[in-house]
């Protein structure tokens, strides 16, 4: 295991490349379509809108993740400084209409409606056989499924706009639930065109996937509006 990034320097987080998955590794298997480029490495979020805004690119919305685990505090800054530094930056690069913030951690998105209150809050929760981020209140902010009728009510309770569910846990009854709570559903992360299929055909409000070309391709299909693309200008 390497070193938690909150010990390095922005100079130092520059010696990874980040253009390519380590080979032979089950990560890799997974996108083994991936095309890997020599060279990258990580932006700033200053760096990601000024580029998107030198693109002209200005119908494009920026969906960021804290990446927190309650269960490892230790493992990153606090909520607390890793909100107000991203809301500083969203604000200095004039986004705060273009941005929506997600969270598994739901303290985070709670500090967002406290500072921030106009960027939408999306509410991520993971449920399977193995996962279970609503069983017990740690990763809800003391939210507790118990206490409420349904998690698309939590959801509603704890001030989100969006609920977005992993794919498998997400049932037509609890979509017809969160939306009529004035809800947007996203489930994630769906890469099977089919799956995608199915769920616009229920309705869903938006889905996170790792493969928009697939998702695009669906879209088409269903003679849906799709976004324009984007030209993109040679890297600097």
């Amino acid at each position: 295991r390497g070193p938690l990034l909150k010990s390095l320097s922005f100079a130092q987080l520059q010696a990874y490349e980040l253009g390519r998955i380590k080979p032979d590794t089950p990560y890799a298997s997974q996108f083994n379509t991936q095309q890997p480029r020599d060279g990258i490495r990580m932006p700033t979020l200053a760096a990601l809108f000024e580029r998107v805004k030198a693109l002209g690119a200005n119908t494009v919305r920026f969906n960021i993740e804290t990446k927190l685990d309650p269960r490892e505090p230790d493992g990153t800054v606090s909520p607390e400084a890793m909100t107000q530094a991203l809301l500083k930056v969203i604000r200095e690069a004039g986004m705060a209409s273009r941005v929506s913030i997600q969270s598994f951690d739901w303290r985070s998105l709670q500090l967002v409606q406290k500072l921030e209150p106009s960027i939408p809050t999306v509410y991520l929760s993971f449920q399977n056989a193995n996962n279970n981020t609503i069983a017990d209140g740690q990763w809800t902010a003391g939210f507790r499924i118990a206490e409420h009728a349904s998690l698309p009510a939590m959801v509603k309770a704890a001030g989100g706009a969006v609920w977005a569910p992993n794919g498998g846990a997400l049932t037509q009854e609890l979509l017809k639930q969160a939306q009529a709570l004035g809800l947007k559903v996203i489930p994630w992360t769906i890469n099977n065109p089919a799956e995608m299929e199915k769920l616009i055909g229920w309705g869903v409000d938006g889905i996170i996937t790792d493969y928009p070309d697939r998702l695009r391709a669906v879209m088409q299909a269903r003679n849906m509006p799709l976004p324009a693309p984007v030209a993109a200008a040679p890297s600097r």
